[in-house]
């Protein structure tokens, strides 16, 4: 994991349990077969896509307002 994408993450959530947990689960996923949000580099593991994927906003926490405006988005892309 490189420490500059950790620092980089800690400042869209600044909250260290929250961010592990979010980086940690995201690991789980993409292990699992789920397809990663950002491009991946051959040299990059899954802990950097994950820490990527929050920096650039693809997943957010539940509850912020980031994430309240894509379940609108989502919501009304479903009813059209």
């Amino acid at each position: 994991m490189k420490s500059e994408l950790l620092e980089q993450a800690s400042e869209v959530i600044p909250d260290p349990t929250v961010l592990i947990n979010m980086v940690s689960r995201r690991v789980k996923q993409l292990n699992m077969g789920r397809t990663p949000l950002v491009d991946r580099l051959p040299s990059q593991g899954y802990a950097d896509v994950a820490l990527r994927e929050i920096i650039e906003g693809k997943i957010v926490l539940d509850g912020t307002p980031e994430a309240e405006e894509a379940k609108e988005r989502l919501g009304s892309a479903a009813e059209a």
